[in-house]
């Protein structure tokens, strides 16, 4: 089975990002043949600064390996490595009904915040149903507020299937209902466009004001809170062990839970949690050489992999021009 996977460099990873994308995406390592990629042609929406967009690629490659990616049990690269998809893009866009791509949320949702309508923010997902079905992927992790682009591309993948002939997967979403959405400080979901992250590798100064930051209500400390509505709780459940979880719900429930101590406990799990991430990101970015021939290496069997299936695309839809007899 192909597992696809991918994030944009366009700002500090989170553990938002952890939890809902790359902890899963990291047990696919054992289970599947698992692509993972950085996507830095999608970034371009938001991020107009070039220095800005290459220094964060380089930082979002070591953040992955940092975290336990390993580019010998997968396909690790960079988006833009890998010109096919672009073609690609192009070619599904020339079928792509305009209602289909007009009903996606996550367009007006940017527009909404300020961000300037551009082309590319309204056919972003055309590109990531590209960057799906020109792996033959087999399911992608997502959360839910992607799980709409997922959809864009099985409906282009079956759309191109009909008309030219079987050519493609149909990809499948996989969703933790658990962890598709972390809350961040505020309660929203967790989000670099919101402002309201706990940024992974923040160092100790800053992390302590992001977890003290998180929102919680004015219930005194003795009286009984309700856990499953606060996203103090929620956060601290991902890194907190079952006792000391349970031990904590109680103490919700049963009243004398204090907030601030819990939030310092939480504080201390996170330090714990990527102590080991944080040196390792450390040492890669001492060495760019290596990085970026890891991600050489990697965009080099990505294309492999590209070039059957843009093969077949060029083959069917007609751009393939020599072969004609």
């Amino acid at each position: 089975m192909k597992v696809l996977s991918g994030i944009q460099p366009s700002g500090q990873l989170h553990i938002g990002n952890y939890f809902g994308m790359m902890q899963p995406m990291l047990a696919h390592m054992n289970t599947s043949e698992l692509y993972v990629f950085i996507a830095n042609l999608h970034a371009m929406t938001t991020v107009h600064e070039g220095q800005r967009l290459a220094e964060g690629t380089i930082e979002a490659a070591a953040n992955f390996l940092a975290l336990g990616l390993d580019p010998d049990r997968c396909i690790f690269w960079v988006q833009s490595d890998v010109p096919e998809v672009c073609e690609l893009a192009w070619a599904l866009s020339t079928i792509a009904p305009m209602g289909l791509i007009e009903r996606c949320h996550s367009y007006k949702d940017k527009l909404a915040k300020g961000i300037m309508p551009t082309h590319g923010l309204f056919s972003y997902p055309v590109l990531m149903a590209a960057d799906i079905l020109l792996y033959q992927s087999d399911r992608v992790p997502v959360g839910k507020d992607q799980k709409q682009h997922l959809e864009v591309a099985r409906d282009l993948a079956q759309k191109f299937n009909l008309e030219f002939g079987d050519t493609f997967v149909v990809p499948e979403a996989a969703i933790d209902e658990t962890t598709a959405i972390i809350p961040g400080l505020d309660g929203q979901k967790m989000s670099k466009s919101y402002g309201n992250t706990i940024p992974i590798f923040a160092d100790g100064k800053e992390l302590k004001k992001r977890v003290m930051a998180i929102q919680t209500d004015a219930t005194p400390v003795e009286e009984a809170k309700n856990p499953d509505t606060c996203n103090l709780y929620t956060i601290f459940r991902l890194f907190a062990e079952p006792a000391r979880l349970a031990e904590v719900r109680a103490r919700y429930v049963n009243g004398g839970l204090a907030y601030g101590y819990l939030k310092l406990e939480l504080l201390e799990l996170i330090e714990k949690r990527f102590a080991a991430a944080r040196e390792k990101k450390k040492e890669l970015l001492a060495d760019l050489t290596g990085l970026r021939a890891i991600l050489d290496r990697g965009a080099e069997k990505a294309r492999a992999k590209a070039a059957v299936t843009m093969e077949a695309v060029r083959r069917k839809v007609g751009s393939r021009y020599s072969l004609c007899k």
